[in-house]
């Protein structure tokens, strides 16, 4: 068997189950995968890359650098090249390569196809012309091409994106790394989840995993942070935090402004406590004369990052409110911040009729939702890890050991 094939097959090995709900078996599954993927020759992403050319690099990540490329046909392509030096990129680049292999989704970055050449492993994927969001956002001129109505575009199709991860997929994936610069914009404006390397499948049986933890600081969910559990609101999480960014336009890692708070998600929860929300908005966005629609996504932004995990909303909720005209949500509790440990769930006292219509309240209960319950051991042991975090160099991603 070639190389290729053999590279294929450990690609579907993962996605093979004894017993799967349609019952399908393992030939069933590469057949399928088989047609969605396309193994491309080596020599034509050599040519699309112009041999790989410094000029056409995109960036790099822990797996190695990524390519902007031209095909004959005149499709544009973005090719990841896995660093031969990279230990974590080798993990990061077969584990995207496993969970992208069918994953369909207008809001999920397209792989096109694969490549193995000798000790070459590249991934191919659809270019993205806007490339990232953070780019657009915090690092050039052009934030003022984010109006407010392309900004909640985007909040609605990320949280599409992620509703299809937890709830639509073949399998449940966390995703574990949400964060402005994984998402991308095409020409459409329309975003795309990227970045698949810390993605990890979900079993439908279990509420919550122990995992080595992984992720971008100021993005990362405080249960996990701390002891290292694992949960579908762990990407809610930092749905909200990207939400909160948009609105404002200030990252929450590195927020410096001249404010009694400690990041972002303090400065919101406590304007939004003395019903002063709006002025965390991005002063580009003041004359958008949708105020009520941007107190709402605040609020939801706010709902998302509680510290609770048990009260923050499903993916399938915040779509459905996102859907809506601004209407009464409940109050959110105060955003979680790691180092510190939360207190169990309390249900808010006020709740509009239309808002548990829409899905329940943010504290239902769900067969994927995180237990609160912890053993102080478990909590000494991810404490003294957190204290001296190893850093990734290519994303600031503190890694017990």
């Amino acid at each position: 068997m070639s190389k290729p094939k053999n590279f294929f097959r450990n690609l579907i090995r993962p996605f093979s189950f004894s017993s799967s709900k349609d019952g399908q078996n393992e030939e069933d599954l590469e057949k399928i995968a088989a047609q969605e993927q396309k193994n491309f020759p080596y020599e034509v992403l050599v040519s699309a890359t112009k041999n790989f050319n410094s000029a056409h690099k995109l960036g790099e990540g822990g797996f190695g650098p990524v390519y902007k490329g031209k095909l004959d046909d005149g499709r544009e392509i973005a090719v990841k090249k896995l660093s031969h030096s990279s230990n974590q990129g080798k993990k990061e680049f077969e584990n995207e390569a496993k969970l992208l292999a069918r994953v369909q989704h207008r809001n999920i970055v397209n792989l096109l196809g694969y490549c193995v050449h000798g000790t070459e492993k590249l991934l191919v994927y659809e270019y993205v012309v806007n490339e990232s969001l953070d780019k657009l956002l915090f690092k050039s001129n052009r934030s003022q091409e984010l109006d407010w109505k392309r900004r909640y575009d985007i909040i609605t199709g990320i949280a599409r994106g992620l509703l299809y991860l937890h709830e639509d997929s073949h399998n449940c994936i966390i995703h574990r790394d949400i964060k402005a610069s994984n998402i991308l914009l095409d020409d459409k404006w329309i975003p795309k989840i990227a970045d698949f390397g810390m993605a990890r499948l979900f079993p439908e049986d279990r509420t919550h995993v122990n995992t080595r933890v992984a992720g971008t600081n100021g993005y990362m969910a405080p249960e996990y942070v701390m002891h290292g559990n694992l949960s579908v609101k762990a990407d809610v999480f930092s749905f909200g935090v990207v939400v909160l960014e948009l609105i404002s336009g200030h990252r929450n890692s590195n927020f410096n402004l001249d404010v009694d708070a400690q990041n972002l998600l303090d400065w919101a929860y406590k304007l939004y406590k003395k019903g002063r929300s709006l002025e965390i908005v991005d002063p580009k966005l003041a004359d958008s004369g949708a105020t009520d629609q941007i107190a709402m996504c605040i609020q939801i932004g706010l709902l998302c990052t509680q510290g609770d995990p048990k009260l923050r909303p499903l993916m399938r909720r915040v779509a459905v409110l996102l859907t809506k005209k601004p209407g009464h949500l409940e109050e959110p509790s105060r955003p979680g911040v790691p180092g510190s440990r939360y207190r169990r769930a309390r249900r808010p006292a006020a709740m509009s009729s239309s808002t548990l219509g829409a899905g329940g309240s943010s504290g239902e209960s769900d067969s994927r939702t995180y237990d609160t319950s912890l053993n102080s051991n478990t909590a000494s042991a991810s404490t003294s890890a957190l204290s001296s975090p190893r850093q990734d160099r290519h994303g600031k991603r503190p890694m017990q050991s």
